[in-house]
């Protein structure tokens, strides 16, 4: 695997170096568009519609359109905005882990330790477990701030990114609106056939017919000779995809008493209770975005 980003899980003064690497990956088959006469690849191409000319990458912006208005942004403007590029990620709070809906996961993550020891993620693994939470935090990931969950699967930290609020999409149907009746024979029926069907989920006992019974007809057709040369219908860079994403070591961000991190932590948290801060505050006043954002 390779990591598409590093940095630091920050809680309080504790400083845990990590990097990012992707926790899921597409089997599925890819396939092409090409020509039923001759199998030639069928390509995509950047023409604008006003000129008709094929634009190159290099010249093109991206822009903002309504019903009325286009509004253009140059790649100079984009640039401009601020945007959030520092190397942490911030802890807002600890909930409860069965607050969190699952509606709201999107992309999962493996987090793994950097730097000299590993001693600050083995007590964040350990404390989440204990105390049956998980972390809520924000970062930066490829210039978009993210709101995620940090939390134990194994002996590995995973982060979840998740879906802002308005993301979500309210569920209205009328069919929905109008009352039925339920009987209490027709629910004891129901539940036995739940019964029926009940067991422990495994992954592992499914599996994704589709994609087997597609890669057997095209070995099928391969072991037939219905195989085409790919340089001759496709073009000599028919696979000249690049990689991308690689990330660098940021350093090594030990905290050199953890303890002492720790107890300065508890009592900074403390004393901003004290002065009425409470709830309002969090590390660097991360919460206060994530609910503006929100």
């Amino acid at each position: 695997m390779r990591a598409i980003w590093s940095g630091a899980i920050t809680f309080g003064l504790v400083n845990v170096p990590v990097k990012l690497y992707s926790a899921t990956e597409d089997h599925d088959v890819e396939l092409h568009q090409v020509h039923d006469k001759d199998g030639g690849r069928i390509r995509y191409q950047r023409r604008c519609e006003i000129c008709g000319e094929v634009v190159e990458y290099a010249h093109i912006d991206k822009a903002y359109a309504d019903e009325d208005d286009t509004i253009v942004l140059t790649k100079e403007e984009i640039a401009s905005i601020p945007q959030e590029r520092d190397r942490e990620i911030s802890v807002v709070e600890f909930v409860p882990s069965d607050q969190i809906d699952p509606m709201l996961f999107e992309r999962s993550y493996y987090l793994e330790p950097t730097g000299k020891t590993t001693k600050a993620y083995v007590l964040l693994r350990r404390t989440l477990e204990k105390t049956d939470r998980t972390a809520i935090v924000e970062f930066a990931l490829r210039q978009k701030t993210r709101l995620a969950a940090l939390r134990v699967r194994g002996d590995v930290l995973l982060l979840q990114t998740l879906l802002w609020p308005d993301e979500i999409r309210d569920a209205s149907f009328s069919a929905l609106e109008k009352r039925v009746r339920i009987s209490a024979k027709e629910l004891q029926l129901s539940a036995s056939l739940v019964k029926s069907f009940s067991g422990d989920f495994d992954p592992a006992a499914f599996k994704d017919e589709y994609q087997e019974e597609l890669r057997s007809l095209i070995e099928a057709k391969r072991r037939a000779g219905e195989a085409l040369d790919t340089e001759e219908t496709f073009g000599s860079d028919a696979d000249s995809g690049g990689s991308g994403g690689g990330s660098g070591d940021s350093g090594d961000a030990e905290v050199i008493d953890l303890m002492a991190a720790l107890k300065q932590s508890v009592q900074k948290s403390r004393a901003a209770k004290k002065k009425g801060h409470g709830k309002g505050t969090r590390s660097g006043g991360s919460r206060g975005r994530a609910k503006k954002r929100a």
